[in-house]
């Protein structure tokens, strides 16, 4: 069985009428994609992934640097 797709910020199902579902989607209305928009702007939403100290601390003093993951010993290194 399929179910219904729900709002993301308010939880209420989305509009049966196909042409009101796409003007918004994945929002049920246009206050909540502006609240949606408003979240990420404020921070409230984040990727979040383990960083190494020294990767950290690399990434500080250079946003620019790549780092690279040897394969054979899962080890990282500046380039």
């Amino acid at each position: 069985m399929i179910r219904r797709q729900d709002c993301p910020v308010c939880k209420k199902p989305l509009p049966d009428e196909p042409d009101l579902s796409k003007r918004h989607f994945p929002f049920c209305s246009s206050r909540c994609r502006q609240v949606d928009l408003f979240r990420w702007s404020e921070g409230r939403y984040a990727i979040v992934e383990d960083v190494d100290p020294l990767e950290a601390e690399l990434l500080q003093f250079d946003p620019d640097i790549t780092i690279v993951t040897d394969s054979d010993d899962n080890k990282k290194r500046p380039l």
